[in-house]
């Protein structure tokens, strides 16, 4: 799995023009599920977000993190984590995980957030054409890749 984390004061997304997740201060989460991925490589990524420290405590240090500042997530699913551009011009999509196999691990990911005690996980709809709107703060962008962690 792949994940794209942006710490943001604010994210919604939108589809045909309806608002359907939306958080205040937390991570906005994009997520790629790779064709090998499994539960296991969820959970791991789901507890290194969970308890990621890059929020600010009172001497300007990032070291709170998302239960720290009572911060929320909102998930999207985005298997254009998974492109391979080292042929052409046209990015090939081979390593991401069909959407049978891409949704139920993208759906456990969003619980497994929610049993390590995040209180709101928002998200948008799979598979879906959607607008992300967000405010980076910071801008903190982290990138972590479960074949790495």
């Amino acid at each position: 799995m792949k994940a794209v984390i942006q710490r943001v004061s604010q994210a919604a997304v939108t589809v045909d023009g309806t608002i359907q997740g939306k958080i205040g201060m937390g991570f906005l989460v994009l997520l790629g599920v790779g064709k090998n991925d499994t539960e296991q490589q969820a959970d791991m990524l789901a507890s290194k977000i969970a308890g990621m420290r890059v929020f600010t405590d009172e001497n300007g240090k990032m070291n709170l993190s998302l239960d720290n500042i009572d911060g929320g997530v909102l998930v999207i699913s985005n298997f254009t984590l998974y492109a391979d551009c080292s042929h052409g011009k046209r990015p090939s999509f081979f390593d991401a995980a069909r959407p049978d196999t891409a949704q139920p691990l993208y759906e456990y990911f969003c619980r497994k957030l929610v049993s390590l005690g995040v209180k709101n996980v928002e998200r948008g709809i799979f598979g879906a054409d959607m607008q992300v709107e967000l405010l980076n703060d910071g801008p903190v962008t982290i990138i972590l890749d479960t074949d790495h962690l």
